[in-house]
C-alpha cells in the first residue's frame, strides 16, 4: 500500500519554484548566482499601502475576516473593475482569496468534473496545467510560437473545441511570453465562443497594469462574454505585493458563491491586514504605477536587445509583464563545453551550472522550444546575466 495519495504522486512540482530553490541553494554555497527565474518585482510595496496596513493593525483588524473578503474591499474592487475594465460587477460577484493562485484553484474545483476539457493557449502559466489536472480536468494545449507572437488565433480555438470542452484559461498580458491580446483579437475569440454557450472563460489579468502597449482589453468586456467570464486579478505584480497574498475574482454570482463555499472549507477568509491594505491599493489611480512600469519597459528594451545579440535565440517583443521567452531550439542537439543540450530543460540547467544564471525551461509553460527569463531585476544585473549567457553559449 502506498502511503501518499495518487493525487499528490501525479502532481508535478512547480518548475519556477524548483529553479528558484536550486538558485537559493547554490547561493548559500557561495556561488554568485543571478536568479532570473521568479516572477517577482524587485520594487518595494508603495509606502501609502504600508501605511494603510499599519493603520489596520492599530485599528485592531485582527479577527477572522469574512470568507469572501471584507465588503469594503469588494466594493473597492467593483469600482476598480468599472474604472479600469468597464465591467459592472456587484460585491456578490467578488471573492477575495489568498493570492490569485488560490482563486484559480477555487475555480477549477467548483467548475470541473472528471474528464472536462480545458483549452490552454500555450505557453501558459506553469500552474494552470497542474491545477486543472488536480481538479479532474483534461488540459488541451493549443500551440503557438514566437512567429505568431505566442498568441492563439480564433481559428485555432475553434479547432480545439470538442463536446467535452468546459472552459478556456489564458492570461493577458501573458506569463511567460508577455504577449497581450488586443480588442480585435479578443473580439474574434468571442465570436467563436458565442457559438458554444456552455464554455466558460478564465481570464487571468494579474499583469494588467504592467503593459507597454497602452492597450488592454478584458475579454469580459467583449459583447456576449461577461456572463461566462471569470476575471482573475490581484495586487501581487502591479503593486509589488507578492508576499501579501491577495487575489480576487469577478464572476457570475453562482460561481462566486461556489468559490466562497469551497474557500470556507479550506482556508476561510484571506489575511485581514493585507485585505485592508488592498483597499488602498485598488482605489489608487493606476498612474501611481507609472515609475515602476517605465522601469520595466526600459528593462524590456534592454533585454530584447541583449537577447537578439545572442546567435541562435529568437524572440518576440513582449508588450507586457516582465519576461522574455526566447526560442532556443537552435541549440538542441549541440554539445556545449562537453554537455549535450537535448532540450530546453538541459539548456536551463546548463546556464545555471556554466553561467550561474537561473532561468526556467519553457517545457513547464507548454512550449518545449523556449526558456523563460524574468527581467524583474536591475539593469546592471541583467546586463551581467546576459554577458554570462552569451559567453556560455558561444
Amino acid at each position: 500500500m502506498t502511503v501518499l495519495s495518487e493525487r499528490i504522486n501525479n502532481l508535478s512540482t512547480s518548475q519556477t519554484l524548483a529553479m528558484a530553490a536550486m538558485a537559493r541553494e547554490l547561493k548559500s554555497q557561495g556561488k554568485d548566482i543571478i536568479s532570473l527565474s521568479l516572477g517577482e518585482p524587485d520594487f518595494n510595496t508603495p509606502d501609502f499601502i504600508k501605511e494603510a496596513a499599519k493603520k489596520a493593525i492599530d485599528e485592531n483588524y485582527s479577527t477572522y475576516s469574512p470568507v469572501d473578503g471584507y465588503v469594503e474591499l469588494k466594493e473597492a474592487i467593483c469600482r476598480k473593475f468599472k474604472r479600469d475594465n468597464n465591467l459592472d460587477y456587484k460585491p456578490s460577484n467578488i471573492v477575495v482569496s489568498t493570492g490569485a493562485k488560490q482563486s484559480l484553484y477555487n475555480i477549477a474545483q467548483v467548475m470541473l468534473n472528471e474528464g472536462d476539457e480545458v483549452i490552454l493557449p500555450a505557453p501558459y502559466w506553469v500552474s494552470y496545467y497542474e491545477i486543472i489536472k488536480l481538479s479532474g480536468g483534461v488540459p488541451v494545449e493549443v500551440p503557438t510560437s514566437v512567429e505568431t507572437d505566442f498568441k492563439m488565433t480564433a481559428a485555432q480555438l475553434e479547432q480545439a473545441i470538442t463536446p467535452k470542452t468546459k472552459m478556456m484559461w489564458f492570461s493577458s498580458p501573458c506569463n511567460p511570453s508577455g504577449s497581450i491580446y488586443n480588442r480585435e483579437e479578443m473580439t474574434a475569440i468571442g465570436k467563436v465562443l458565442e457559438k458554444y454557450p456552455n464554455i466558460y472563460i478564465v481570464s487571468d489579468e494579474i499583469y494588467e497594469h504592467i503593459n507597454f502597449s497602452g492597450t488592454f482589453c478584458s475579454i469580459a468586456s467583449i459583447p456576449g462574454m461577461f456572463d461566462r467570464t471569470i476575471t482573475v486579478n490581484g495586487v501581487a505584480k502591479a503593486f509589488a505585493m507578492t508576499g501579501w497574498r491577495i487575489g480576487y475574482i469577478g464572476a457570475p454570482e453562482f460561481i462566486a458563491k461556489a468559490c466562497t463555499k469551497m474557500q470556507g472549507q479550506v482556508t476561510s477568509g484571506a489575511n485581514s491586514i493585507a485585505q485592508r491594505a488592498t483597499i488602498t491599493a485598488v482605489e489608487a489611480d493606476p498612474s501611481v504605477l507609472h515609475e515602476m512600469v517605465a522601469a520595466f519597459k526600459s528593462r524590456r528594451d534592454l533585454v530584447v536587445g541583449l537577447t537578439r545579440a545572442i546567435p541562435g535565440m529568437k524572440i518576440n517583443v513582449p508588450e507586457g509583464a516582465f519576461y522574455v521567452f526566447p526560442d532556443v531550439s537552435s541549440y538542441f542537439g549541440k554539445t556545449l563545453r562537453g554537455t549535450l543540450i537535448a532540450n530546453a530543460d538541459d539548456l536551463a540547467m546548463y546556464l545555471l551550472a556554466e553561467a550561474n544564471v537561473a532561468t526556467v525551461t519553457g517545457d513547464a509553460f507548454g512550449n518545449p522550444n523556449c526558456i523563460r527569463i524574468s527581467y524583474a531585476t536591475s539593469e546592471p544585473l541583467l546586463t551581467e546575466a546576459f554577458r554570462r549567457i552569451k559567453e556560455a553559449l558561444s
